[in-house]
């Protein structure tokens, strides 16, 4: 199968709550039908990234990156690569190689949300598809080429630092959480 089989795949079955969310399931879906090749960064009409958003749920924090090119804390995430062989597996990959942990593991039950944002030309959008990942218990993180800084934040803290996506992207983690 390939990634973009795999994408929509993952499309089709993502649950994601409110019509909102199942907008952008539609929109995505679309996308990925007009463009065969809208999983890579090529594509300029937009394509599908990956991310995860990295919690330490024991101690009620997340690890956010200071964004080298965007100057603004974010969850690690990026392109998917020829190497991805699914959408999860290149969230993961960007989550470990962005935050430095091994050993992450993926809340399971697939995404938690979409998130569509616009991008500087060539390409317009980035169609974000967003996972959580777990941190291990004493997991030490390790800043990477691409970040300006790197840092744990508790829940409460993150809507003081981070704009309305990340904020989206830990309640929905934190409900998911508590399910």
């Amino acid at each position: 199968m390939s990634l973009h089989d795999d994408a929509v795949l993952v499309l089709k079955t993502y649950e994601g709550p409110g019509s909102a969310q199942q907008e952008l399931r539609g929109l995505y879906l679309n996308h990925l039908a007009a463009h065969p090749d809208g999983m890579w960064k090529a594509c300029g009409a937009g394509h599908l990234t990956a991310s995860a958003l990295v919690v330490d749920p024991e101690r009620g924090r997340v690890l956010l990156t200071l964004h080298k090119k965007l100057g603004r804390w974010l969850q690690m995430g990026g392109h998917c690569e020829p190497g991805d062989t699914t959408v999860e597996r290149a969230a993961l990959r960007e989550a470990g190689e962005e935050s430095g942990i091994p050993e992450l593991t993926l809340l399971p039950g697939g995404p938690v949300q979409l998130d569509r944002h616009p991008i500087p030309a060539p390409c317009h959008w980035h169609l974000d598809v967003q996972y959580a990942a777990l941190a291990r218990p004493g997991a030490v993180e390790s800043i990477s080429e691409e970040s300006l800084d790197l840092r744990w934040f508790a829940y409460d803290e993150v809507a003081e630092v981070a704009d309305g996506s990340v904020v989206r992207l830990l309640e929905r983690t934190r409900a998911v959480l508590d399910a």
